[in-house]
């Protein structure tokens, strides 16, 4: 217990040598920015900084790697809030509530509410990462690949709970994206599934934008229509910051749940942040008592998610020091910093010295401590101008958010076909959100595809079915039956005490017989790709195919039911939805801000980046926004000169030239 404490001591001295705090510092100052920017991500900012940790010591190295890597899920949440747009894919959950909450004219609210909750959520990731480094490992160890299958199939029955009175929706929704995850090579027999001969498809499609196009282009659309700023309400003062704050405290033990959710399912390897933020949320749902402020505002559905994404580090952080596992993305690449550095992961990094390298394990702690404080500190100082961004014209934001889409997308993995991507998932998306589909389970099945078809793989080869009859696997299948079914039972009771107390009778506008409405014509189309896609895949073999089949099949039966049942119940009556812009005019907008989004693409591939950017920007502005010309050179030139100063010259980025200038070289 000396030798801990003494380490501990060590490490907060470390932390607070003046080189090590300073690249802390500047770390800190890097995620801010890659947080704030929609689709670069932590992972591909800690790859383009490993190069410049070779001079610096091991302290310095991960002060300034981890002291990026933790604010970026927290600035994330800013563009998520203020503009719809994941700054990181982990920051997408924040968009259901946070960006309801500033369409409402709370912009400042949720930021109190998800920086505050953040911060706690950080404090709670480095307190348990001191306190689980010397107990944890007996506790993975007793997970095999099919409690890990299990798990992931629970973590899709949690989030079906998203979807409100549709689970089933919910269920189709997250089998579609585990069948997503299985698009490229099989990563053992190397066949090839679904690439459809693009060599682009082999190494799957990116969640980086996809999320973007899930959630970035329905809002720029959506925006468009309205004609307005992001809040369609005054922010007056921003007073709603401190409520924020006092919202965190409300719901204080919320936020240590999804904390402890965050943290503790992080430190199974392949669940990251990208996951543990939509088990927060659907935990803020399932425990609370008025579901129905969901996704229009609730604040409880900006803390969750807010405390889980900061608390996801401390768990991830347990198994990659104490294992060598990478239990992210993030810490695959975090490895190769420790290579860099000479360190090997495991029983040295729990040691005290001299033996072992426990005051270094020890300085993680402090530094995800104080950089999420510093940042937090940082982020309450600015919210003001932040908050006030959302009172800016849409015609103006527009242009700059469509530019930061098609930027987002590429910047992951430098490929144009990802710009393509963003606009298929966008356009379907944006049908999803019209059909009433719920998005998020999607994302989810499509992060947690390749865990579970790794471990289905080794359960089934290792065990044959003898698997099925673990007592863990039997205990997490009661549990996810229980997910899915007791909100069903409790929503159908509920419904009939509401129904026997009312004094008039219930009136249901449906029509009976065989209905085609568009909601059934995009469930058929569900149907016929989920088929065609099982088709294929009888030439798959055993290996390959048998994920698709295990998820295809059972997602295809209920896709059937789902059907079905639009056909036969027909569409239930919403008079109640208020219309605030008149069909035609709606149309029209609509129209027109998707041939905007498609003729940026089309700019960009033309002409490449650098000369797109500023020109798309410009004729937006002028011709769409009818912006003055002072204006529209000035948005255009400083929009030029930070994704010039940025982009070309910091981070280098590869941007390929355009078709027409290619054609003329």
């Amino acid at each position: 217990m000396v030798e801990m404490f003494s380490a501990l001591l060590s490490g907060l001295y470390q932390v607070f040598n003046w080189s090590t705090f300073s690249l802390m510092m500047v770390g800190i100052g890097v995620g801010f920015v890659v947080g704030i920017l929609p689709g670069l991500g932590g992972p591909t900012a800690m790859a383009l900084m490993l190069p410049f940790i070779f001079t610096m010591n091991a302290v310095e190295a991960f002060a300034f790697l981890l002291g990026m890597t933790a604010v970026t899920a927290t600035t994330g949440d800013i563009t998520s809030v203020l503009f719809g747009v994941p700054g990181e894919p982990t920051t997408a959950s924040t968009i259901v509530d946070g960006h309801a909450m500033a369409r409402n004219g709370e912009a400042g609210r949720a930021l109190g509410a998800v920086l505050t909750s953040s911060l706690l959520g950080a404090i709670f990731a480095a307190v348990a990462l001191a306190v689980a480094i010397p107990v944890i490992r007996p506790v993975v160890l007793s997970f095999g690949s099919p409690e890990f299958f299990m798990l992931a199939i629970l973590g899709i029955s949690f989030v079906a709970s998203l979807s409100g009175e549709d689970q089933l929706k919910g269920i189709i929704a997250g089998g579609i994206g585990l069948m997503l995850a299985t698009i490229g090579l099989d990563p053992i027999s190397g066949i090839q599934r679904y690439t459809f001969g693009q060599l682009f498809l082999w190494d799957g499609i990116g969640l980086v934008p996809i999320t973007i196009g899930f959630y970035a282009i329905p809002e720029t659309i959506g925006l468009a229509v309205l004609g307005t700023s992001i809040a369609k309400q005054e922010v007056g003062k921003l007073g709603g910051v401190m409520e924020g704050v006092k919202d965190t405290f409300r719901h204080f033990w919320l936020v240590i749940r999804c904390s402890a959710l965050g943290c503790f399912i992080a430190i199974i390897p392949g669940i990251g942040g990208a996951t543990t933020q939509w088990l927060a949320y659907a935990h803020a749902v399932q425990s609370s008592p008025n579901k129905e402020r969901f996704g229009k505002g609730a604040v409880e559905g900006v803390l969750g998610p807010g405390a889980a994404n900061n608390s996801t580090l401390g768990g991830s952080l347990i198994t990659t020091i104490a294992f060598g596992v990478p239990a992210s993305v993030v810490m695959a690449i975090l490895l190769g910093a420790f290579i860099i550095q000479g360190i090997v992961p495991g029983p040295d990094m729990l040691l005290p010295p001299p033996k072992g390298k426990l005051d270094l394990t020890f300085s993680f702690v402090w530094v995800i401590i104080f950089s999420n404080f510093i940042t937090v500190a940082i982020c309450f100082l600015f919210l003001k101008p932040l908050a006030k961004v959302t009172q800016i014209r849409g015609a103006i934001i527009i242009p700059l958010i469509l530019v930061l889409i098609y930027l987002g997308a590429y910047a992951e993995k430098n490929a144009f076909q990802d710009m393509v991507v963003v606009l298929f998932f966008g356009g379907l998306g944006w049908i999803m959100e019209k059909m009433e589909w719920p998005r998020p389970p999607v994302l989810l099945g499509l992060v947690l595809g390749p865990l579970a078809e790794n471990r289905l793989f080794l359960s089934t080869d290792n065990y044959g079915l003898s698997w099925t009859t673990r007592p863990g696997v039997m205990i997490i299948f009661a549990i996810t039956l229980f997910g899915i079914f007791y909100p069903v039972w409790k929503r159908r009771k509920e419904q009939l005490v509401a129904d026997s107390q009312s004094s008039t009778p219930v009136e249901v506008s449906r029509h009976r017989g065989i209905h085609f409405s568009p909601a059934a014509v995009f469930t058929g189309v569900v149907v016929a790709i989920l088929a065609l896609a099982l088709f294929q895949s009888r030439n798959f073999g055993v290996r390959a195919g048998l994920f698709p089949w295990v998820i295809g099949i059972p997602t295809l039966l209920l896709a059937l039911a789902q059907l079905a049942k639009e056909f036969t119940t027909g569409k239930k009556d919403r008079t109640h939805e208020q219309v605030e812009v008149p069909p035609e005019i709606a149309r029209r907008r609509t129209l027109e801000i998707i041939g905007w989004t498609v003729g940026c693409f089309l700019v960009i591939w033309l002409l490449s980046f650098s000369y797109a950017v500023p020109l798309f920007i410009l004729l937006y502005l002028k011709l769409a926004g009818r912006e003055g010309w002072l204006m529209t050179i000035t948005v255009t030139f400083f929009a030029w000169l930070f994704f010039y100063v940025l982009f070309e010259r910091m981070l280098n980025v590869p941007f390929p030239d355009g078709l027409l200038l290619s054609f003329f070289q």
